[in-house]
């Protein structure tokens, strides 16, 4: 009992062991309870964009307001403010018919309203060029016939259901609140509905076919109205290149690295380079990318091959192919880093073992060193992915565009055009958000692009984990 005469007892070993064993207890609920807010941080993230996002293609009603002035107001209400001062409450409408008005929304006090009502016979038309209109439907002109009431609004949405090179010709007659009459050609309207009139079964049909309008359409209307579908397919396509090109550069990087190289100071430098870098800001990969892929190589590019078309250029300027080689460099270091690490937890012993039974170098790291790393090289695409998918910053300068009238893929030989200018969701969603001609317009947009863009992003996270998670069971399986 040598502990006894060191002037220990047995109550104070005890006390001493639970004490170290209740304050190691701590560190559990501690971690538990920050897993536990960044879950609910997340959860909230995502709920609040998809409340915000999700609720703007849900056909909400319309009001008509009588004020105390005898005017009377159309629109949908929005929110409520309160006034400076507790002088009272005021809210927001939007009331369309920019054409007339020249603004999309009205503030109105409540004091100063005198009658509301939700009359049925209101609607809401989207058109080009001028947005959305809020009025009355009057009449219906096609050719010489004029139709009115219930025979109009079958017209209507017949004719909606054909593309527009193959509607009838017709002119809508429009009443706005003020008794004005506008005369809207057929061909321009994209979107015709009388929210108030509708069932909620009817309103759940529309918002699901705003929602897939919003996914399969091209943006209109300065970004403020559409769809995204082709910024979709270019941050979908940019991120497969992207990966395409990474992976192999930082697997074989890591590899030389790990494998390959002697263990001295300079290898301890690269190393160290590597992860730095990780940390460079985006825009200096995007200054780097402009100077050197887009001025550089392309336009070399185009004085050896597109002579005939200078000086407008063809690979001198930003593009699909520009935009992916620079987030592959900007992803790269994270390709390296989680591959080496991958390749440093192989035990030497599967090493020494595998030429032990005669196999030589190249074949201990292609078929025993690289399948056991693996689901680190997952991972560590699984990270370049996460990243590149929401960069905007390099994009801005190597290829991204407000509005690109041709996909890069077509039926067109070579199908896939690596020169031409993409639309990305997120330089979307910051062009809607602070270049908008109506941010006040953009704001439910900016929300439902944020939502995709974060769903696009798990979605292409889920299939690398897995795809890891398979090869990981299949080595299992084999072993």
């Amino acid at each position: 009992m040598h502990w006894q005469r060191a002037g220990f007892s047995n109550v104070g070993f005890s006390k001493i062991r639970l004490s170290k064993t209740g304050s190691s207890g701590l560190w559990p609920w501690l971690c538990a309870a920050c897993v536990a807010l960044s879950l609910l941080m997340l959860v909230s993230l995502l709920t609040l964009l998809a409340i915000r996002g999700l609720g703007h293609f849900w056909p909400a009603s319309l009001e008509e307001v009588t004020l105390n002035s005898g005017d009377i107001v159309i629109g949908q209400p929005v929110r409520e403010t309160a006034l400076p001062n507790g002088a009272g409450t005021e809210r927001l409408y939007f009331t369309g018919n920019q054409e007339v008005t020249g603004n999309n929304w009205q503030w109105i006090a409540i004091d100063e309203i005198s009658q509301q009502s939700e009359p049925a016979d209101l609607i809401r038309v989207a058109r080009t060029p001028w947005g959305d209109f809020i009025g009355r439907l009057v009449a219906v002109e096609s050719g010489e016939l004029r139709l009115t009431q219930h025979a109009a609004w079958a017209f209507i949405h017949e004719a909606l259901t054909l593309p527009v090179s193959q509607r009838p010709p017709g002119i809508l007659l429009l009443a706005t609140a003020d008794g004005r009459t506008l005369r809207q050609p057929l061909a321009s309207v994209t979107h015709f509905q009388s929210p108030n009139a509708m069932s909620w079964g009817q309103k759940t049909i529309a918002w699901g076919q705003r929602i897939w309008q919003f996914l399969s359409e091209g943006p209109r209307a300065a970004n403020t109205g559409g769809g995204v579908w082709p910024a979709i397919f270019g941050t979908v396509l940019m991120v497969i290149l992207m990966s395409v090109i990474v992976t192999p550069f930082g697997v074989l990087a890591a590899i030389y690295l790990n494998e390959i190289a002697h263990q001295n100071r300079l290898t301890r430098l690269v190393r160290i380079s590597v992860r730095n870098l990780a940390g460079v800001p985006s825009i200096v990969y995007g200054v780097f990318g402009l100077g050197v892929f887009v001025y550089g190589i392309g336009g070399s590019i185009d004085s050896w091959f597109f002579s005939d078309k200078l000086p407008s250029p063809t690979f001198g300027t930003g593009g699909l192919l520009w935009a992916s080689l620079t987030l592959a460099l900007l992803t790269l270091p994270v390709v390296i880093v989680a591959t080496e690490e991958g390749l440093a937890r192989i035990p030497d012993a599967q090493r020494e073992g595998a030429v032990a039974l005669g196999a030589t170098r190249l074949e201990m790291l292609t078929r025993v060193v690289l399948p056991m790393a693996t689901p680190a090289m997952l991972t560590g695409v699984i990270l370049a992915v996460a990243r590149a998918a929401g960069e905007v910053a390099p994009l801005m300068l190597v290829g991204v565009a407000k509005l690109a009238p041709q996909m890069p893929v077509d039926g067109e030989f070579p199908y896939l055009h690596l020169e031409r200018k993409f639309m990305h969701l997120g330089y979307h969603l910051f062009d809607t958000a602070f270049h908008g001609e109506d941010v006040q317009a953009a704001i439910p947009l900016v929300f439902a692009t944020a939502l995709l863009l974060v769903l696009i992003v798990l979605l292409l996270n889920l299939t690398a984990i897995f795809l890891r998670h398979y090869l990981r069971r299949q080595r299992g399986n084999e072993c």
